[in-house]
């Protein structure tokens, strides 16, 4: 007889495409039918049957004060009273806007779109519009969106589905994308040597974060921002997911690199559509309508979105917020190391401020190629291991997890007691098998 969940599922795939809006929550990488959320609060999520999860997914990063916080729901109630959208300028887009000036250094101006696709769609027109060149350099494993251009060996859902690549991209949209490998210092050198005079701008993910997460090795991100000015193209970082998730300033806060332009999203917007592109004054003064470069959107800038994320800024700009979220990442990441090694499971975790890397293989990976190469089956075998006790880690073995600031010590251990069990019961089926 088929769960609620279950028929939740199969009803939604009569109306919806695979029966969900976004292809990583389809469960198709690890099998099995979706759950179905009915509520959320601080590190819980509810489910349609009642069932309740410890949530590390977190919206994939925005909900970093939890579910619901009661700040963020106030500011949201009391903006939505006011109007849900105008197509017009409001104070409170000038209030974000100076937010995000504020405490990203490398940001003289910003725009504010809906989406993170919507914002690294757009600073890539803005650094071909500025610079007048065609050439993209992208990282192989890094996911900027699903914008044509962008989507050559990617990560998040295309590569947790098997397909870096998209069908219905043609040849052409890709033609002016140079998709080298992460942490490839010396494939950057030669992509410029090659290709220096035409290429506009390197887009990167600073920490990676949509082939699971992977460190930037040291001097990469450095050697990135050299190169780009010795041979006038545009540094990128899209901290959609990083930003103000790492620390109060991003990755380019941590390791004091200033890129020339910035994408932002998911934490500023408190769990609501917001993102946001942003850098040099003279490059963001090429946008319409002070220059040639068209962006536009109805939705830019939402009232009731931007009151969500005003007040989430609010919330983690609090003294020691960023140091606690940090050291209880590392509890959970040290903790699942350790449960790994009780039990000899080939495993490796990591952290950087609020966001956790868990590997299903002896050493945290350092680009595409070793991220690939994980035991995908003893990670399916875990997450059901642990979805079955009440704890929810990504449906992929190619995402980066997330803490919350309300994951207090309780949770985090009570989380470590079911990674014991998982690992107990992966090493169990493991010796079985081998029988």
């Amino acid at each position: 007889m088929a769960t609620l969940n279950e028929e939740l599922f199969t009803r939604a795939c009569r109306s919806i495409p695979g029966g969900v809006n976004s292809p990583v929550r389809s469960f198709q990488a690890v099998g099995g039918a979706p759950f179905f959320v009915q509520r959320g609060d601080g590190p819980f999520l509810w489910d349609a049957e009642g069932n309740r999860y410890i949530d590390y997914v977190g919206s994939w990063g925005p909900a970093i004060l939890g579910h619901a916080h009661p700040r963020v729901v106030q500011a949201v109630q009391e903006a939505a009273v006011r109007g849900m959208s105008f197509g017009a300028p409001t104070q409170a887009e000038t209030l974000l806007a100076e937010a995000l000036v504020e405490r990203f250094p490398s940001l003289d101006q910003v725009r504010l779109v809906g989406s993170g696709t919507e914002a690294t769609m757009s600073v890539i027109r803005l650094a071909r519009g500025f610079t007048g060149r065609t050439k993209v350099i992208k990282f192989e494993g890094c996911y900027h969106g699903h914008a044509d251009d962008l989507l050559v060996k990617a990560g998040s859902g295309p590569l947790t589905l098997g397909q870096p690549d998209s069908a219905g991209v043609p040849a052409a949209s890709t033609a002016n994308t140079l998709a080298l490998p992460y942490n490839d210092l010396e494939a950057v050198r030669q992509s410029f040597a090659q290709h220096g005079r035409q290429i506009a701008c390197v887009i990167v993910e600073p920490i990676a974060g949509n082939m699971n997460m992977v460190r930037p090795a040291p001097g990469f991100l450095e050697g990135l921002r050299q190169q780009c000015s010795a041979h006038g193209s545009l540094l990128i970082f899209d901290e959609v997911m990083t930003g103000f998730r790492v620390g109060p300033t991003g990755v380019q806060g941590l390791l004091d690199i200033r890129p020339d332009l910035t994408t932002l999203g998911k934490v500023i917007g408190g769990g609501m559509p917001v993102a946001a592109f942003g850098g040099r004054r003279d490059v963001m003064e090429c946008i319409a309508p002070l220059g040639p470069v068209y962006q536009a959107g109805t939705l830019s800038g939402n009232p009731v979105a931007v009151a969500a994320g005003l007040a989430t800024l609010e919330v983690i700009a609090e003294p020691g917020f960023h140091d606690r979220l940090a050291a209880q990442a590392r509890h959970l990441a040290e903790g699942l190391g350790a449960c790994a090694a009780s039990v000899g499971w080939p495993f490796a975790a990591d952290a950087v401020g609020g966001m956790v890397g868990l590997y299903f293989s002896p050493a945290i990976p350092r680009n595409y190629r070793e991220a690939t190469s994980v035991d995908l089956p003893a990670f399916r075998r875990f997450f059901h291991a642990c979805l079955r006790r009440g704890v929810y880690f990504a449906p992929s073995a190619f995402e980066a997890g997330f803490v919350s600031i309300t994951h207090d010590d309780e949770i985090i251990e009570h989380t470590l007691a079911v990674a014991e069990s998982a690992f107990r019961e992966l090493a169990g089926h493991h010796s079985l098998r081998a029988v």
